[in-house]
């Protein structure tokens, strides 16, 4: 997974009064849980534009003024009600041989025959939690719609990968299309094709076909 590196600053004082001036200097206060204890230090708020602002996910390297390096990542946001600044945020170091908790965005490919139908395509998880080890948390699930018909679904159980768990249960509908008033039933379909083909090919043979028998006479 591609990762976006922090630059931030511990923070020696924790007080409300301390974490306001940080506020007013364009930073924001965050906590990194997951070590021996919290690790409390702040960045401006312009670095977290790639981390936060995208549909992607990214996992982080935090790294401080003093030299420390720490893998992580971000586990929850705070914004303000009215401005929608970053008020606060807390991450989770990561460690090789611990699995980790995220959210992976899912991706669609191929065009859904149902969609083509008319049908309506239904995107239910857009994100999925998964659990895994870090060196095996994926940039996106991608799912192949390519034989998506009217009514049809493709469930969790149908993404199930090794490398990861999903911790959604197996039944959950991530993707499907169901019919609209102008959509057409892919079976119908199908069968007025071949129909048209088995026409087409009666009529070549009409037109191509054994002689007439001649005519009888008599003597």
């Amino acid at each position: 997974m591609k990762s976006i590196t922090i630059k931030g600053s511990q923070r020696e004082s924790v007080g409300k009064a301390a974490t306001k001036a940080l506020r007013n200097a364009g930073k924001v206060p965050c906590v990194l849980y997951g070590g021996d204890k919290a690790l409390h230090f702040s960045a401006d708020e312009l670095a977290f534009k790639n981390l936060v602002y995208t549909p992607n996910a990214h996992t982080v390297v935090i790294e401080l003024q003093n030299g420390q390096k720490f893998d992580a990542v971000m586990q929850d946001i705070q914004f303000h009600p009215v401005t929608d600044k970053i008020l606060h945020m807390d991450f989770y170091q990561l460690f090789k041989d611990k699995p980790v908790t995220m959210n992976i965005p899912v991706r669609l490919e191929g065009n859904s025959p149902g969609v083509r139908n008319g049908g309506r395509l239904l995107f239910r998880k857009r994100k999925l939690a998964i659990r895994a080890l870090p060196e095996l948390l994926p940039d996106f699930i991608t799912i192949d719609i390519s034989k998506l018909r009217i009514g049809g679904t493709i469930p969790v159980e149908t993404l199930l990968n090794d490398d990861y768990t999903i911790l959604h249960p197996d039944s959950t509908a991530v993707v499907q299309v169901k019919a609209s008033r102008t959509s057409v039933d892919d079976e119908e379909e199908e069968e007025e094709e071949e129909g048209a083909e088995e026409g087409a090919e009666a009529t070549t043979s009409e037109e191509g076909g054994a002689e007439a028998p001649a005519a009888e006479t008599t003597e």
